[in-house]
């Protein structure tokens, strides 16, 4: 099948959470399969295109609030995909992706408009169509909305499913209604059956409502994002759609996470020598500003965004107690200003124990992977989580919050079998309690080496991920045959 990826990031070329990671992965693994797999990308200031391979290409994006210009570059992509940037100044020449301040850009909603359309315009130029266009996040719902609507009747997309993936129902692209003029829809979509929410638009409803099927990024957020709790509103809409929403854990890129290979690690380290970790662990105490690294204390590694959504909230009601334990704290991430003055406080209180970094440094994220004993998640919610899963791979062993992706990915240790620890409810005692339950087994040293193979020898690849994609795609491919068949057209 001809598959086509339209997203709002993907590595290498822009990131700022993990959908960029599973956009840079998953069409490897398609590929690896014999589909041909394009992706399409805005092209941002920070974009670092590499190798161009072939001419740029103007684009004329017919919106109705004027018609756009754009210029889409094909670059070298890994594994055989095809990768094309949409390179429009106007709107993707800007310091961030999404926000500046704090604060969304007020004319995202036009933005992500020009793409999508002009992600379809681009596909109208290619030799065949494709026979499923796979989008993500609110920022390409408007793919099927458009579908639907203006391009309902075009022949060249008479074959196409749309796949729509949800990787945090938290981001909904809310508009208010006077936009649908402006982004080219039909103001009858503006109603409950469409994109109509509350008074206001909602991109990611219409992403639910017009595709051909959902998914979301683990089995468990599928069923919590159809609850009250989870659901952020849209509980209804996907209960309505139900049979369509499908969860597909997400897999990750060993070729760049594994620490028997990791170039970005002090030392290199398997489940049958674990000698390179304790390096690793010593270098990285140094790094962060340790005066006496103590290598028998246990270090809690924490590499997140720094958000309401991730649980800091309890880390903060906890510190003091956690801070008269025997052991280190190391976090690194950035975020939102309330939870980066958090974590700078707690590190000028504790500056022997509460190691902090408050930036973006791919690099260190590696090195606390591979040096941490302990992994800290305790999410509100989490649509997947990849932390979990790397820490894994580098005998890190995970304390997480049995949510989402974090309660499929994470067993209990038992003693012989098992990869971590886990707390249900949301309170700060029963992080507390966890924690304290994971800091018991690290002194025993014999179970913690047991545990730590446990966790190295799981396996979270693409290739199963893919498989189920793969296989979620052919369903939509022959569904839409079946449809468009002469005999159900009768």
């Amino acid at each position: 099948m001809k598959i086509v990826f339209v997203a709002s990031e993907g590595v290498p070329y822009a990131k700022t959470g993990g959908l960029a990671d599973v956009v840079g992965a998953l069409p490897k693994a398609l590929a690896s399969f014999g589909h041909e797999v394009e992706v399409i990308l805005p092209r941002y200031r920070k974009t670092q295109p590499g190798n161009i391979v072939a001419n740029t290409r103007s684009l004329t994006i017919p919106l109705s609030s004027g018609f756009k210009f754009a210029a889409v570059q094909e670059v070298e992509g890994a594994g055989g995909v095809r990768t094309y940037l949409m390179d429009c100044p106007e709107f993707f020449d800007r310091d961030q992706l999404y926000m500046a301040g704090g604060k969304d850009y007020p004319d995202n909603a036009l933005r992500f408009a020009a793409f999508s359309m002009g992600a379809l315009e681009f596909m109208k130029r290619g030799s065949k169509p494709p026979e499923v266009i796979h989008c993500h996040d609110w920022q390409t719902a408007l793919v099927p909305a458009y579908l639907r609507s203006l391009y309902a009747n075009d022949p060249f997309f008479e074959h196409t499913s749309v796949l729509f993936t949800i990787h945090n129902i938290a981001y909904q692209g809310l508009f208010p209604p006077d936009i649908m003029a402006e982004i080219s829809l039909d103001k009858s979509l503006f109603k409950i059956e469409g994109l109509e929410y509350y008074g206001k638009v909602n991109l990611l409803k219409g992403g639910i409502v017009f595709s051909d099927a959902v998914s979301t990024v683990s089995q468990k957020y599928a069923q919590e994002i159809q609850t009250e709790e989870f659901g952020y509103g849209l509980e209804g809409v996907l209960r309505n759609r139900a049979e369509s929403v499908q969860g597909i854990l997400n897999g990750v890129d060993y070729e760049e996470w594994n620490p028997a290979t990791d170039q970005l690690i002090p030392a290199n380290f398997t489940p049958e020598n674990m000698q390179g970790k304790e390096a690793c662990k010593k270098a990285l105490l140094e790094k962060m500003g340790a005066h006496q690294a103590a290598m028998d204390r246990p270090v809690l590694g924490i590499v997140s965004r720094f958000v309401t959504q991730k649980g800091f909230d309890l880390i903060a009601k906890i510190a003091n107690e956690l801070m008269l334990k025997d052991l280190y704290i190391v976090a690194l991430g950035t975020g939102e200003p309330e939870y980066e003055e958090l974590f700078r406080s707690l590190a000028e209180r504790f500056p022997e124990k509460f190691l902090v970094r408050v930036a973006y440094d791919n690099a260190l994220a590696h090195q606390i992977e591979a040096g941490a004993d302990l992994f800290v998640m305790p999410s509100r919610y989490e649509p997947c989580g990849l932390n979990q899963i790397y820490s894994l791979k580098y005998g890190t062993v995970p304390v997480v919050r049995a949510t989402g992706g974090l309660d499929d990915t994470i067993a209990p240790f038992d003693g012989e079998n098992g990869t971590g620890f886990k707390f249900s409810s949301y309170s700060a005692q029963a992080l507390l309690g966890c924690i304290e339950q994971a800091l018991k087994a690290f002194r025993d040293r014999n179970a913690w080496l047991k545990l730590q193979q446990n966790c190295m020898k799981q396996d979270f690849s693409w290739t199963q991920s893919a498989k189920s994609y793969a296989a979620l795609y052919q369903s939509l491919y022959e569904a839409k045959l079946r449809k468009n068949s002469p005999k159900s057209a009768a």
